[in-house]
């Protein structure tokens, strides 16, 4: 069975729909699964009794990750992630707006294959997600 193309790891409401109204408005048409803190996306990925685990389902083609999240923080999302055997080959991007030198740093030691901004403008920021949805699940060829 197919499985999502992306998940996104988003606590901000605003965030959430401002990324789901760019897709509708740019005509992306995506599996998704949001999931509003770290707590969430760590049960999503790795509780046995949940769905993705359990159904043996194709990874997403994306994980999109905010660092600033509650509960667990998205750098042990990310660690997570990629120590991982079932999960370290799907592309994670970070999309957050911490522009700390050691988040930035921090995400890459950890493996993360794109650190982003999220821009502040509405139009811009609508533009980032065409574009990272076009690139990594559209136009992106999967590891396996």
């Amino acid at each position: 069975m197919d499985g999502l193309d992306v998940v996104i790891v988003e606590d901000n409401r605003n965030d959430v729909e401002m990324i789901l109204d760019a897709l509708q408005d740019a005509k992306i048409n995506i599996r998704s699964q949001i999931l509003k803190d770290g707590a969430e996306a760590v049960d999503y990925f790795f509780n046995p009794a949940k769905e993705f685990v359990r159904e043996k389902h194709q990874p997403p083609r994306l994980v999109m990750l905010d660092l600033k999240l509650p509960k667990i923080n998205g750098l042990e999302v990310l660690k997570k992630l990629k120590s991982s055997e079932s999960t370290k080959d799907i592309p994670v991007v970070v999309f957050t707006s911490s522009n700390e030198v050691r988040d930035r740093m921090q995400s890459y030691a950890l493996g993360v294959n794109s650190y982003l901004l999220k821009p502040s403008d509405a139009d811009e920021f609508a533009r980032y997600i065409e574009r990272i949805m076009e690139y990594w699940v559209i136009m992106n060829v999967k590891a396996r």
